[in-house]
């Protein structure tokens, strides 16, 4: 029995199975009163999970699978025979295309006759349209606000991350095929590209989310997307206070830094929120400052009107016409700034950045990997290093220690919360160590509630920076219980 025959039995369009048909499920399926729907397919198929024939039954779903999928293929194959590069052309309206694609895949399906009821249609025409114009299996993900970060491991191997646990999901790619399809879509849309010689890419979808590829021969399961999602409303520093990252007395504090033109470094792990908090204190800044922004791919969603978004750009395919984020920093310097905010330093701008800061570009702002403050100073001396130039090390710690003003370090804790644990003071040098004072800790000392969640929060040290006798010269507020301790002078 070939595999659509087997598939329209299970939706009720032939009869019972015959006597050369192995007995189970099959039988299961075709003893429903009304035809099998694939809802009421899997409804039998959980119904019947205790029975002793439940292996034919997962045998029979995976017939019926292998069936929709085989529907899919021939649907998107003939929606390309129909319209051919339409699909592709840039000129043609969103909403038109969509439009156009949909009324051909409702006379390819017809064309299939086979019976699908009005639900499952709507489902196998969104699902086909997702594979030619979207994002495949993945896009219902992309759509979900409740997902933060999509994962695709290999074609039939997708995680997603919610309120930041993982979880695998039952979704699937046809092939490694399909899956490379959606990963070139995705990179072409921003002038990237990934193949053979240039086999993993970092890229960005429309709304900003972060993308990053990879294929084989680096890959070896085949290909990898991972997408971290970006929220198409962006965080404000209430929604921050009112999921715990950050305390009202933190806020406060980092709104008069940045007023104050103080230098920033936000340090973090991978995916702990360090984009977005710099998102958070870019919207600080007031609007009549002129600003850059530097990326490897655009990410950051500044709300300001005056600002200049500048990406990097990788080597052409005959290894020419790079220009990385050093080139941009140093150009920047050009474009008379009145801050410059580099999503995230890793190489050699390092330097570039922390001269920036010393020759009058106060109000930088900018991210670096690290697991503390003092992690945070450490991996700064090392990018500086980086820059390939021959500096005595005490002559990098003195530039850091003049630049760095401010270190806001946020970590990703166990129970998958994000939360600021330090604000820390770069108080200068002392002998060849540079001296950091926290203004603020995380207390870890009140311990988890029942669901794991940590209930501590982020405390003042009682120890006022030096630099708020610059809030006091620059007429910048500040309430005197920030700190836990005596009033701010000057207010």
């Amino acid at each position: 029995m070939s595999l659509t025959d087997r598939f329209q039995q299970l939706r009720g369009g032939l009869p019972p199975a015959g006597p050369g048909d192995k007995p189970g499920a099959v039988d299961v399926f075709a003893s429903q009163a009304q035809p099998a729907t694939l809802g009421r397919i899997l409804e039998a198929k959980t119904a019947a999970e205790s029975q002793p024939g439940f292996s034919e039954l997962q045998q029979t779903a995976s017939v019926a699978s292998e069936a929709l999928n085989a529907l899919k293929e021939r649907a998107s194959q003939a929606l390309f025979e129909r319209l051919g590069s339409r699909i592709t052309d840039s000129s043609i309206d969103e909403t038109e295309l969509h439009q156009s694609v949909k009324d051909e895949l409702k006379a390819v399906v017809d064309e299939e006759q086979i019976p699908l009821t009005a639900i499952e249609r709507q489902r196998l025409i969104r699902e086909i349209i997702d594979d030619v114009l979207g994002h495949g299996p993945i896009q219902r993900y992309l759509d979900d606000p409740t997902v933060t970060e999509v994962m695709v491991n290999r074609f039939d191997q997708i995680y997603v991350e919610r309120q930041g646990q993982l979880q695998l999901t039952d979704s699937k790619f046809t092939s490694d095929d399909a899956l490379r399809r959606v990963i070139e879509r995705i990179v072409s849309n921003v002038g990237r590209r990934i193949d053979e010689s240039s086999p993993l890419v970092d890229a960005r979808l429309s709304d900003g989310s972060r993308v990053n590829a990879i294929i084989p021969p680096l890959a070896v399961n085949g290909p990898a997307l991972t997408i971290r999602k970006f929220g198409r409303d962006p965080l404000t520093v209430h929604d921050l206070i009112s999921m715990g990252s950050l305390s009202p007395e933190m806020a406060e504090l980092l709104q008069a830094c940045v007023l104050a033109r103080l230098n920033i470094i936000v340090s973090g792990g991978t995916g702990t929120g360090k984009t977005t908090l710099l998102n958070v204190l870019s919207s600080f800044i007031p609007s009549s400052d002129r600003i850059v922004t530097i990326e490897d791919a655009v990410e950051l969603q500044l709300q300001q009107d005056h600002v200049v978004r500048l990406e990097s750009r990788p080597q052409n395919i005959e290894g020419k016409g790079e220009i990385s984020i050093r080139d941009l920093v140093r150009n920047s310097l050009r474009m008379r700034p009145d801050r410059i905010v580099v999503g995230e330093v890793r190489g050699g701008e390092c330097l570039d950045m922390l001269q920036a800061m010393n020759t009058g570009h106060d109000g930088s702002i900018s991210t670096v990997h690290a697991n503390s403050p003092r992690d945070a100073i450490a991996r700064l001396e090392t990018l500086v290093l980086m820059a390939g130039m021959d500096l005595p090390l005490r002559a990098v710690r003195e530039q850091v220690a003049s630049a760095v003003n401010l270190i806001v370090h946020i970590s990703r804790l166990r129970d998958g919360s994000r939360r600021v644990t330090h604000i820390t003071e770069v108080q200068g040098m002392e002998g060849d160590v540079v001296t950091l004072q926290d203004a603020f800790v995380f207390d870890y000392s009140a311990g988890i509630d029942a669901s794991g969640r940590f209930l501590g929060k982020p405390v003042p040290t009682g120890v006022r920076p030096r630099f708020t006798d610059r809030f006091a010269e620059l007429g910048i507020p500040i309430s005197p219980a920030v700190f836990g301790a005596a009033p701010v002078r000057g207010r």
